[in-house]
């Protein structure tokens, strides 16, 4: 029975010119759709169209298969010949017939639990150079992002982390393939991988900032026949302080300052990140003057050093004034005016 063209974009309902995301889009609808689990009552015809959806993604989302696809076009059994031929496979052409059909004969391809039109042209894609085949090309794995919240107290000190996150790996039981032994692989249903939840141990560099991404080598989506896994980019995210305020390598901060230490001068203690300190307040302050402090901000997270404190002096009204203490302001005004 000669091989049977498989239409893969009609079996996703996608044009011929539809992209990587519109094909990966239309893929996750139809497998939802079609997944046996949610079908036990005709779960044998849903596991045939889950099998036509997964082969027809298997090919549309490869560059390198879709190019071969494409280029097969109307003629493929013609093109097919010949591609075999020029890469040193087996195969026996018997043109003729009512079918005009091509007849090929791989050896020992195994059952992959595709079609056999998928057989014939990528069913060897993978095998190594003894068998005459191409080696298919691994595909590193996605990257991916996942936030980490942090007080601003953490960014300062930095340090080691743990933190625990769901993520994915290869399939231990199908191996990535998302089928064992001509069937649908139960433990990733077809997906090829699963979720388990990972802890990782993370190093916080001091001074890192708001936005910034953390890159953890190696622990993305796990990479496709042998190659490398992902990156994970932890996002990080600090929490607003209740003390300071933020801007670069800077801080800010209000101190209450009494009324007399304004006018007359003196110390007032503010607080810094890593304890309190005494603050030397010039005579004749204005309410909501700013001191900066050198550094006593935020460490830098590209070279050496740290931000500077900037201290803002908002004045401390004295309350329950005494009568004599009342006549002292009253005298202080009645000398503005005369001034």
């Amino acid at each position: 029975m000669p091989v049977q063209y498989k239409d893969y974009y009609q079996t996703l309902g996608v044009a011929k010119t539809a992209s990587t995301k519109e094909i990966k889009s239309a893929y996750r609808k139809l497998a939802r759709k079609w997944h046996p689990d949610v079908n036990p009552t005709r779960k044998h015809e849903a596991e045939e169209k889950f099998k036509d959806i997964s082969e027809a993604y298997e090919v549309l989302s490869d560059s390198e298969k879709r190019r071969t696809y494409d280029t097969l076009g109307n003629d493929w059994q013609q093109r097919a010949a010949q591609q075999q031929r020029s890469q040193g496979y087996q195969y026996q052409y018997q043109p003729g017939g009512n079918s005009g059909g091509a007849q090929f004969d791989f050896g020992d391809l195994g059952d992959s639990g595709f079609s056999e039109f998928f057989q014939t042209f990528f069913g060897n894609i993978g095998r190594g150079a003894t068998t005459g085949t191409r080696s298919r090309r691994g595909q590193r794995g996605a990257d991916a992002e996942a936030a980490i919240e942090l007080a601003l107290r953490e960014a300062y000190s930095g340090g080691k982390r743990t933190i625990s996150l769901q993520t994915e790996q290869i399939c231990p039981r199908c191996q990535g393939t998302g089928q064992e032994k001509g069937k649908l692989c139960h433990q990733c249903h077809g997906n090829g991988v699963v979720a388990v939840t990972k802890t990782l141990e993370v190093t916080i560099p001091p001074g890192v900032r708001d936005g910034q991404r953390i890159r953890l080598a190696g622990q993305g989506a796990p990479g496709v026949n042998g190659a490398a896994n992902g990156d994970l980019y932890l996002v990080v995210h600090i929490a607003p302080d209740p003390v300071f305020s933020r801007k670069g390598d800077d801080l800010s901060v209000e101190a209450p300052v009494p009324i007399y230490t304004l006018v007359l001068g003196g110390e007032a203690t503010v607080p810094t990140v890593t304890g309190q300190i005494d603050l030397k307040v010039p005579p004749n302050s204005p309410n909501g003057r700013v001191l900066r402090v050198p550094g006593k901000g935020m460490p830098k997270l590209k070279g050496s050093g740290f931000g500077d404190l900037y201290v803002k002096l908002t004045a401390l009204i004295p309350k329950n004034l005494s009568e004599r203490e009342r006549e002292l302001f009253r005298e202080l005004a009645d000398m503005a005016k005369v001034k």
